[in-house]
């Protein structure tokens, strides 16, 4: 059967035209007999193809853009965008088994993610589309890798906003929740029926490399979840402390210390807020200090109170610092964009009376690609710091 046609405003294609990848339901002239979940073919006005989308009969984002091109969205394009995502991996994913395999928009598959750790897939299917072709999605994955398990991770709130529920489970195979992969040349134990994100935040697999090449001496690592900072780090400085709210956390990177043999990393259930003022009043000095809080800008209204608390910590984390000494600081808040980040933190060395020299400025790692005309694909800032 042919694809429905659904005709576009002039802001709905202008929008396309500039680049991006997302239509709004405000930006659709008509939409007769489409289906949530449907591909659909994309004309102005005049009748004019401007590429192929999955249509949401729910969210605001009506249409995601798959292609440009009038092909077929069949097995055909699912596999060849998984081998074209391969390709890519096996480019830039190096010392690691846990990465970021497809990355919806940006490898062509919009509104799917699938992680990979180890043996076991992860996936999340954020579309009434994905969602409707998840067993198809399941088959391709499974004879393409023949995975121990296959795991959805379907409980982002996102999910709600295209009227789908949340849940978690294994999809194929067999999987207990924990799982093992290697990550910088380290072990770690994933969660990934229960972990933060798919059990892992593995955008910062890169960064964590980085920084450790710049670590030394005596290291405090807040927010330091299950220890992906401080164990790459560990093992070229002094000594690791290891900061985190979560219990479940700080058990996890204990485990993942003992399980590389590193012992001279420890981890304690603190709020790092409190941490950082308690040894700042304390005159307590560190060789490095590590910040890679949660996304404190959830929406462009918490922006205000995002900025205090990102310049508190960073401000925080200057007096504490000996010098010479590194600051690695980190926001995932994608309303936080690095030149806000920049000025914060220059904010905050104003106050504190610290020259600072920014040695890197990074992002999240190259498993999550960047797409140009889709800003949204571009959240994670990583600044690398050096006090004068």
């Amino acid at each position: 059967m042919p694809e429905p046609q659904v005709t576009l405003t002039p802001h709905g294609t202008g929008r396309l035209l500039a680049g991006h990848f997302w239509v709004y339901r405000s930006d659709i002239r008509s939409a007769e007999n489409v289906e949530p979940g449907d591909t659909v073919c994309l004309r102005d006005e005049r009748g004019r193809f401007f590429g192929k989308a999955w249509f949401s009969s729910h969210s605001q984002i009506a249409l995601r853009l798959i292609t440009r091109e009038d092909i077929a969205i069949d097995d055909d394009y699912f596999r060849q965008r998984i081998e074209t995502a391969i390709r890519f991996r096996e480019r830039v994913v190096e010392n690691s088994t846990a990465y970021r395999l497809l990355y919806a928009e940006s490898d062509g598959v919009p509104s799917l993610v699938v992680d990979r750790y180890g043996e076991t897939l992860v996936m999340q299917t954020l579309s009434q589309a994905t969602e409707r072709r998840k067993a198809d999605l399941v088959r391709l994955l499974q004879e393409r890798f023949s995975p121990q398990a296959i795991v959805e991770r379907n409980d982002p709130k996102v999910r709600l906003l295209e009227g789908l529920e949340q849940r978690a489970g294994v999809l194929a195979g067999k999987c207990e929740g924990e799982v093992q992969a290697d990550e910088n040349g380290l072990r770690f134990s994933y969660d990934v029926l229960h972990g933060q994100k798919t059990g892992a935040f593995l955008d910062q697999r890169e960064n964590r490399l980085a920084a450790s090449n710049y670590a030394m001496g005596e290291v405090l690592d807040c927010f330091c979840y299950t220890g992906g900072f401080a164990l790459t780090a560990a093992r070229f400085v002094r000594s690791v402390e290891g900061i985190d709210m979560s219990p479940q956390a700080v058990a996890a990177a204990q485990r993942n210390a003992q399980l590389n043999g590193i012992s001279n990393a420890t981890f304690r259930e603190a709020n790092a807020f409190d941490v950082l003022k308690q040894y700042d009043d304390a005159g307590r000095k560190f060789d490095t200090v590590i910040l890679d809080p949660p996304a404190f800008a959830k929406n462009r209204a918490s922006l205000p109170a995002a900025q205090r608390g990102y310049k508190e910590i960073n401000l925080r984390a200057l007096k504490l610092l000996k010098p010479g000494g590194i600051l690695v600081t980190c926001s995932c808040s994608h309303h936080i964009p690095e030149s806000l980040l920049l000025e914060i933190v220059a904010e905050a060395s104003l106050d504190a009376h610290r020259n600072l020299v920014v040695v890197e400025r990074r992002t999240q790692s190259r498993d999550h690609p960047i797409l140009l005309t889709l800003p949204e694909t571009h959240y994670l800032k990583c600044l690398l710091l050096s006090v004068r």
